[in-house]
């Protein structure tokens, strides 16, 4: 009834349904999953009870160069990238240092860094000052507590180092970090959390 008073008056009436389309097409669309958090959430799953705490993951995105922030702290309970931070790798993956990841290894003695999922280990203090120890849970990095695969600090990590050499120095497959992030990271990982390292 409404319809015929407003045509009468001149006024052109869309239908029901044409209406309800355009109304839905300008509704803005759900923000698509991050990546990265989906990658979480299925290594969590894969690994179970492997990674008794699964409120916060690490990934170590080696498919960017080494002077972006390419270390990633996902909150998990909100479902998104909370921190990023920059990350050294391994000169054995890096032989000519143009500051990007070439290969990935296992090998004892390769001085490279390894792909796969880590648990985070406990804190002590070693030759790098505080660190924390890693556990290797996939085949392609099951030699990280052998080879003392570990995350600690070191100066050839940091914003100088960028500014002086548009990249940062390598490590012998440790997941390095600048002194001042080291201890963010260490705090906010803390043991048995999932580090996902990898070219994502």
């Amino acid at each position: 009834m409404a319809s015929s008073l407003l045509a009468g008056l001149g006024w052109a009436v869309a239908p029901r349904s044409a209406r309800a389309a355009d109304e839905e097409s300008v509704m803005p669309e759900a923000e698509a999953p991050d990546p990265l958090v989906a990658r979480a959430r299925a290594e969590l799953a894969r690994l179970g009870a492997a990674i008794p705490n699964h409120d916060l993951v690490a990934i170590a995105d080696f498919s960017q160069p080494s002077h972006l922030e390419r270390f990633h702290l996902i909150d998990m309970q909100a479902g998104r990238v909370d921190r990023t931070f920059l990350v050294a790798h391994g000169r054995g993956s890096d032989p000519r240092h143009i500051g990007m990841v070439q290969r990935f290894s296992n090998e004892i003695g390769s001085n490279a860094s390894s792909e796969g999922a880590y648990r985070t280990g406990e804190r002590y203090v070693g030759k790098h000052g505080r660190s924390m120890r890693l556990d290797g849970l996939d085949p392609s990095n099951s030699n990280a507590e052998v080879r003392a695969i570990v995350i600690h600090s070191a100066p050839y990590v940091g914003p100088a180092v960028l500014q002086a050499q548009g990249k940062l120095g390598r490590s012998e497959g440790c997941f390095v970090f600048s002194d001042e992030d080291h201890e963010v990271v260490l705090e906010r990982l803390g043991p048995d959390r999932l580090l996902l390292a990898g070219m994502f």
